[in-house]
């Protein structure tokens, strides 16, 4: 890796950083100490699920599968984890308000140059593995395009370009290697992930809940022992629909 693209990766995770963390927010994660808990703690509400047994869900685009044409370009189908075939830009998750605010709770951490999200578990959507995409006129940067998985198109989001735009410099976009789309609940929205790291059971103490939503509606807390982003899903949803940034622009 060259010393360029290293120096753009320490930006990145140095800016995401100082996003997420509020002075308060430091000074309280530095008084703590983070116990690690076991991925075999059983869950409530929710089936446990391994990484691999998630990454066995996701399957290769296979040679002889249907072809759709999108504005002329051929975009291959791919399986995925089961999710809702009705779909529209303007769908909210019907789950339950932030079910995962009560007692334990599974998550999925996944990254992207570097950098460590984590995503509910009971609000991924689905993987699929990165495929072919359908670029389209008028969209933001961080639109990749559009995959078409059946008869249903799936908005791909270049997660690096989102979270920090103007940090996103030409050697990282280039050294950038997507291999998984993690799709956000019921919605046609997909964040592009480089890879897939751990699903993770957490308790309530394990992370600290912003629940401010003006400033980083994107963001519902913070997972202290990784100190990464837990993302606000159905927040997140709503800005995509609007074409925002994570600076809401």
């Amino acid at each position: 890796m060259s010393k360029s693209l290293t120096a753009s990766k320490k930006i990145m995770k140095n800016y995401l950083s100082e996003l997420l963390t509020e002075p308060e927010v430091a000074e309280e994660l530095s008084q703590q100490s983070i116990v690690k808990k076991r991925i075999s703690r059983p869950l409530a509400h929710k089936e446990n699920k391994s990484l691999e047994s998630l990454l066995n869900t996701v399957s290769e685009p296979k040679e002889n599968t249907v072809r759709k044409e999108v504005n002329d370009s051929t975009i291959s189908e791919i399986d995925l984890l089961p999710i809702s075939s009705d779909k529209s830009s303007t769908t909210t998750p019907s789950l339950p308000e932030k079910s995962y605010r009560q007692g334990d709770f599974q998550a999925m951490f996944f990254e992207v140059a570097g950098l460590t999200i984590a995503v509910p578990l009971i609000e991924l959507g689905g993987i699929h593995k990165v495929d072919k995409t359908n670029s389209l006129m008028g969209k933001p940067d961080w639109f990749k395009g559009v995959m078409i998985y059946r008869d249903e198109k799936i908005n791909v989001v270049d997660t690096a370009l989102w979270v920090m735009p103007e940090k996103c410099d030409e050697a990282l976009r280039n050294s950038l290697n997507y291999q998984y789309i993690i799709m956000l609940n019921d919605s046609p929205w997909g964040l592009m992930a480089e890879h897939l790291v751990d699903t993770v059971v957490l308790s309530q103490d394990e992370v600290k809940w912003l629940d401010s939503s003006e400033k980083r509606p994107w963001l519902a807390g913070l997972v202290k022992e990784k100190m990464c982003a837990l993302l606000d899903v159905s927040a997140l949803i709503g800005l995509l629909d609007k074409g925002s940034d994570i600076h809401q622009k």
